[in-house]
């Protein structure tokens, strides 16, 4: 177990429907910062709190050896209409069938990696849909060490 994070829960099953979001992109050695600052500046121009909805993120580009940056990309779930202001983006999401984890802190390799040898140990295939992770104690945001997430890996039947 990686220091700072804890699996606070056993794997579940989900299937997420379709979901319209909006997405918000950051690039370089922490861009999951950049990600969230516009996301919430966004929201917090158009009214919308951030505990009145779900919030995932993942990577997009994951890292790459040798190099120090990386994307990040945030969703907010929109639960009515929205107009895209500036790099901000309206999406479609398919949804999918995922394992899902609940770990206390900011997930990391070690923590995914536990994850994905379950699903190897588990009558479910991987499948190509995309990795998630929601976020789901927007009030502790930038508390690293406090906040929960669900993790979200994509498998198949």
């Amino acid at each position: 177990m990686t220091r700072g994070v804890t699996m606070t829960e056993s794997v579940r099953i989900v299937r997420l429907e379709p979901m319209r979001v909006a997405a918000s992109l950051g690039f370089g050695p922490e861009p999951e910062g950049l990600a969230w600052e516009s996301l919430t500046r966004w929201a917090g121009d158009a009214g919308l709190a951030l505990s009145e909805h779900r919030l995932f993120g993942f990577n997009n580009p994951s890292p790459a050896p040798g190099s120090p940056n990386y994307g990040y990309e945030q969703w907010l779930v929109l639960k009515g209409e929205a107009v895209a202001v500036g790099r901000l983006e309206i999406k479609d999401f398919p949804g999918g069938l995922y394992a899902v984890m609940r770990c206390k802190g900011t997930p990391n390799p070690a923590i995914w990696q536990s994850l994905v040898r379950w699903r190897e140990a588990s009558p479910y295939r991987a499948a190509h849909h995309q990795w998630l992770e929601e976020l789901l104690t927007p009030d502790l945001l930038g508390q690293w060490d406090r906040v929960e997430f669900d993790l979200y890996l994509p498998i198949a039947e």
